[in-house]
Order: C-alpha cells, then structure tokens, then sequence
C-alpha cells in the first residue's frame, strides 16, 4: 500500500514567523522570551533585520539576524528575538515536534508568576493581541531582571528561574517522554529499519514513496505566538 502522509524529516516541526513589532519596556520590538528544557530551536532567517537576544549562566549574547542566517540554540537558552526593521521574518524549526506545545516553552516571567500551574497558564494567556502584549511584556520584565543579575556575575537568579521552570513542569514529563517515543525515537528507528532493509537488497520501503504537502493558513489564522504572529503546518 502506497503511503500518503510521510512522516515530516526527523519527527521535527516547521513555522513561519513574523516577529512582532510592537515595543517594549526597554524600547525593543520583538517577543516574548522563553525558554526550552528539552527542545532544541533553529532560526532560518529568510526576511527583514533583527536580533537574537539569548541569555544563559555564561552571559547575554546578541546574535544578527538577517536573510540567510541560520542560527539554533539546545535547552536551557533564554532567547529573545527582537524585530528591528519591523519586517523580520523567520522559518522556525523545532526539534520533537508537538513538545513546546506541551508545555516545554516557558517564559521568563517574575517568580510569582511561576509558583503553579495556575498562575502561570493565568499569565500566559493570550487570545488576543492585548492579551500578546501584555504576556510579552511581563516575560520581558523577567528577563530583563535575569539578564542584569547574569552580567553582574550573579547567575543564581538565572539558576532559580530554572529550578521553578522544571517544576512548574514536572506533572508533564511522563507525557513528553510518550511523545518522544512515538515522535522523534520513532523516526529514528524506523529510520534504523530501513538501513537494514537496504543492505538485504529490499525495497518494500521505497515502493510507498508519497509526497505531501502542506499550505501555509490564511493571514487571518495565524496564531499569536511567543514571538509573533505564526503560521503553522499541520504535519503530523
């Protein structure tokens, strides 16, 4: 039987991004900083001018963004992107597909923000572009006081962000780890099959070639994202 829905390269997923452009406290346009604990983020830049504001115990790196940079960064990395030109575009891809969605992103809000579920989903809400702002602006509040306490040599606040962050998540591990094996250890193995059916000459694997492909949503449909306004692919 001839396969129609490969599954997408490496159980990762894709977005497109459009940074949003509103400013901040500290005068910077841009989004929600955040962090993963177990994905890793790969920005390929393919419109407008930015920054890529991270942040971990080593210090706050600035990283240009502009059409053709491909920047990536593992768990553990505050990140921010900031919109300089108001036109910065990006194709987000992200590792174990469907994760972030699970909870694995967290802002960098206050601390009383982070002391449960509840007040955390309370502040992280957004269905709006109110309600964007107003979560982008109290993760960049966090952030900015992360990021001051790390460049004055003082990474403890930085580690208790951390600490709340893993908590604040821990009643989700045993469903990631579910998805992680039905998602990206999925692909691997299947992946790890296929090599053994080609050096026995078989081909079973080659006769269900299909392509699939994916439009992007309407301007009108776009999420508001941690980032931006985002246009997603359903690729599962």
């Amino acid at each position: 039987m001839v396969s129609m829905h490969p599954a997408f390269p490496g159980a990762t997923a894709v977005s497109g991004l459009r940074v949003y452009d509103w400013d901040a406290q500290d005068g910077l346009c841009g989004g929600s900083p955040h962090v993963h604990l177990a994905c890793t983020e790969a920005y390929v830049v393919v419109g407008g001018a930015g920054e890529l504001h991270t942040l971990t115990v080593s210090g706050v790196r600035r990283t240009p963004l502009h059409p053709g940079v491909v920047a990536w960064f593992g768990p553990g990395t505050v990140h921010r992107a900031v919109n300089l030109d108001g036109a910065l575009k990006v194709v987000v891809v992200m590792q174990n597909s469907g994760l972030p969605e699970a909870g694995d992103a967290v802002m960098t809000f206050p601390p009383e923000y982070l002391e449960s579920p509840v007040t955390y989903r309370l502040a992280s809400k957004a269905e709006d572009e109110e309600g964007a702002r107003r979560r982008r602006d109290l993760a960049v509040s966090g952030y900015l006081e992360l990021a001051a306490s790390v460049e004055a040599g003082e990474p403890g606040l930085l580690a208790e962000f951390y600490r709340q962050a893993v908590q604040l998540r821990s009643d989700l591990f045993d469903g990631w780890e579910k998805m992680l094996r039905s998602g990206a250890l999925a692909a691997a193995e299947r992946t790890a099959g296929d090599l053994w059916a080609l050096r026995r000459g078989r081909i079973d694997h080659l006769l269900e070639a299909a392509l699939r492909v994916e439009d992007a949503p309407e301007p009108q449909g776009r999420a508001f994202g941690m980032c931006g306004r985002l246009d997603r692919y359903a690729l599962g």
